[in-house]
């Protein structure tokens, strides 16, 4: 099973996908003019604005439920695994596919906005790939195939989100504990059961609320931890980034035989990481009360450079730094060694253990422990996120066929269906808890790619609304008014929530509720 799945990830994550990924950053960088440079005052200044409704959530919890998502393991094992099979040079690339794919997610989060709906079961707001990619081409000759596109999304997305992603988490997050505390991958597992039981059964105002408390505290704590350590080996800085750009480019004489692995495992890690061009931010993007969807398309940009050129940053210049690394060739830990720190002992796996390490140089001992806490806030919170998306999808999936109700179960088939969502996403944590890092980021990687795939060729046919929400948000920006959307006046078809919006009625709700 280990070699099938082996070989099914290596035709999802062939070249083509990475050099897709890459150049669909270019492309949408160019197009809208660079917008996740030109943007980032109004990136800030928009994220803390907005207010939640009985609908939707604030902007501000829709940004920390999509860093739910993107900030996980990935943020702290993604980077030792990217160094280690790709060697330093692999951090540069994290940083070119976050800087691009910041562009790449606002043009999918914008148009997660556009072409979202009300849940018919909760009435609250969802959307992403699956409702663009059917909504978007709903009046052409298209119409049909891109249904059953938008079907094939969402279907890969509850299997990838319910079943493959989440084992990814709970395998780092027993592994670290196991490596802190000696607990058992069993008890990691059954705790974790416990508190994703209570979380995910609230909805997705409690998913909010959990994820807008949680996630910028974990964040800030680690960031600052890990820039003491790399502060208190300053010395080691200048080196470490030329020996960053050298590697990447194949100019360091160490790294030069593997700067196609460089590429790999740095887009890999980074898109696995940050998510852009996933389809993931997008659900979350959705979920937003805003009064234009672009506001939340640039929130969304903004994410990824939280995720990627701060936390993903903080975790590999701790690594280098403080010499806990070591780097294979053949993107194999069964290959030679090419080179390593010198302060990781010999039988160590590639993993969160490169960054306990690099911690415990702060504070000898506490390392493992602090990491150990981190990834146990960081992947309970993605694990939640992916459960919201999975969820998002069923809901597409069944239509209007959620609300039927069922008589002899005394409910609708949405509701039991969520139900057996619920137990599956439950499961898929024990059994990543207790089953091999290999085959657990296998099967990772497999979800992450086929979503990749299947909305990056999707937004890159139907970038135009997109393009057209930019344009109409900068020019009543320039106006000196707030930003509202009329689909009607830009000639976008599909957008069926917005051409009924009312922001007086949203505020009415709101204050009625208070």
């Amino acid at each position: 099973m280990s070699d099938f799945l082996s070989t099914v990830n290596s035709y999802v994550w062939s070249n083509a996908l990475v050099y897709l990924c890459l150049a669909a950053g270019v492309y949408f960088s160019i197009r809208t003019r660079f917008v996740q440079v030109r943007q980032i005052p109004e990136m800030i200044r928009l994220m803390f604005q907005g207010e939640k409704s009985p609908s939707g959530v604030s902007s501000f919890q829709a940004l920390t439920m999509s860093l739910a998502g993107r900030v996980g393991t990935g943020n702290i094992a993604g980077v030792a695994t990217a160094i280690a099979f790709g060697g330093p040079g692999a951090l540069f690339w994290m940083w070119a596919v976050a800087f691009l794919g910041a562009s790449t997610s606002f043009v999918e989060c914008t148009l997660g906005q556009i072409y979202k709906t009300r849940d018919p079961l909760t009435g609250e707001y969802r959307g992403g790939p699956a409702y663009y990619l059917s909504r978007a081409l709903a009046h052409t000759k298209a119409s049909k195939a891109f249904k059953v596109y938008g079907l094939v999304f969402a279907a890969v997305t509850v299997l990838a989100c319910g079943l493959l992603l989440p084992s990814v988490q709970s395998n780092s997050m027993a592994i670290a504990m196991n490596e802190a505390w000696g607990v058992s991958t069993w008890v990691v597992a059954v705790a974790t059961v416990i508190v994703l039981a209570f979380v995910i059964i609230g909805g997705v105002k409690r998913i909010a609320a959990f994820a807008s408390i949680v996630v910028p505290f974990m964040a800030v704590v680690y960031i600052v931890l890990a820039l003491i350590i790399v502060l208190m080996n300053a010395s080691e800085v200048p080196g470490i980034i030329g020996t960053i750009f050298a590697s990447a480019f194949g100019l360091d004489s160490a790294f030069g035989a593997i700067v196609g692995s460089a590429i790999m495992w740095g887009v890999k890690r980074g898109i696995y990481s940050n998510e852009a061009g996933q389809g993931t931010g997008p659900h979350a993007a959705a979920a937003a009360e805003v009064s234009h969807p672009a506001k939340q398309g640039l929130v969304q940009a903004f994410a990824v450079y939280v995720d990627t050129l701060f936390v993903c940053t903080a975790t590999g210049f701790l690594i280098l730094s403080t010499g806990a690394y070591r780097v294979f060739e053949g993107e194999s830990e069964d290959g030679s060694v090419l080179a390593e720190g010198g302060n990781l002992p010999a039988d160590v796996a590639v993993g969160p253990t490169f960054v306990q390490t690099g911690f415990d140089t702060l504070w000898s001992g506490a390392g493992s422990t602090f990491v150990a806490i981190s990834l146990a806030f960081f992947c309970l919170t993605t694990i939640i996120a992916y459960y919201y998306m999975a969820e998002t999808n069923l809901r597409f999936l069944l239509g209007k066929a959620s609300t039927l109700y069922i008589r002899p179960l005394r409910s609708t088939l949405g509701s039991n269906l969520t139900l057996i969502l619920q137990a599956l996403i439950l499961v898929s944590v024990v059994m990543g808890a207790v089953s091999t890092a290999t085959e657990a980021w296998t099967l990772g990687d497999i979800g992450v790619g086929l979503m990749a795939w299947l909305n990056i060729v999707g937004i890159i046919i139907l970038q135009q609304p997109a393009f057209k929400a930019l344009r109409d948000f900068e020019r009543q920006k320039k106006a000196g008014v707030d930003p509202t959307f009329d689909p009607h006046a830009l000639d976008i078809t599909g957008a069926t929530f917005w051409e009924n919006y009312d922001p007086l009625e949203v505020k009415r709700e709101a204050a009625a509720r208070t």
